[in-house]
Formats: structure tokens, sequence, C-alpha cells
């Protein structure tokens, strides 16, 4: 699923319920996050529901290059932030490490209309996993 299949499905869907309820099944589609990933090091803070992320540099890992990547997982004991996690997954997948720096995930979402849609504390909890992702990101680089 891409960025622009989001973008369609959203635009047929007509209410809010049913675009969360949308998110939610995207939530429901990532695969299991291990318990052993369940560590103090990957929770994400900020978040009002408790959030991991794991993340490992995949691809060659030579700085520049097309497959110098992240790989990521995750999971949220609330729906909706799943959903968000797996949304975040699909907007940064496949990308560079150095092209996740300089994208506006927070800035996709207003796109779609979610980020007025979210409450203070969620949108809050998205910039904490936006934030953490970049800095997986820098911290890859910088390797």
């Amino acid at each position: 699923m891409t960025l622009d299949d989001i973008r369609a499905d959203f635009a047929l869907l007509d209410d809010w319920e049913d675009r969360y309820r949308y998110v939610i099944e995207l939530g429901r589609a990532l695969p299991a996050f291990p318990e052993a990933l369940r560590t103090d090091a990957n929770k994400v803070r900020g978040c009002a529901s408790q959030v991991w992320l794991a993340t490992k540099r995949a691809g060659s890992g030579a700085k520049g290059s097309a497959d110098d990547t992240l790989e990521m997982q995750g999971m949220s004991d609330a729906h909706i932030v799943q959903g968000l996690i797996a949304l975040l997954f699909i907007i940064y997948k496949g990308k560079p490490l150095d092209e996740i720096l300089k994208i506006d995930a927070e800035g996709i979402f207003a796109s779609l209309g979610l980020k007025d849609h979210l409450t203070p504390q969620r949108s809050n909890g998205l910039a904490s996993m936006v934030k953490r992702i970049r800095a997986d990101a820098a911290e890859m680089l910088a390797a």
C-alpha cells in the first residue's frame, strides 16, 4: 500500500467515522510485534497510550544509496494509534535514510485531514513518533 492508495481511499470515504475505522484496519494489518521488542529503549515517550517502535538499518548501509533504508516495527495498545503507526510506516517505507529526515509526515497527515481530527494528546503522540523515527534515521546516518 502506498500513500497515494491512502489518499484515494480517504477520498472515497464520506465521513470521519469511516476514515477512523479505515485507519484502525490499517493498524490491525501490521505484523505482530514481538514481545522481546517491548523494551524501555523501544518505548516512545510523549504518547498518552503505550507505543513501541523498533528500527534497524536495512539495505547496503552505503550512505546516500537508495537501499539505505529504515526497517520498522511498531505497536500500540490503542487501536487508532496503531493505525497512525501503520500510516507512518507507509509514509517512510523504502525511503532512504537521508530522505526520511526531509519528509514532512505531519504535513502529510494534515493534507489527509487527520491532523484536524486528532485529539491534542494524539497529535503530541504523533509528533513524538515522527521525532523518534527521524532521530533513529539520523543516528544511523551518523554511524
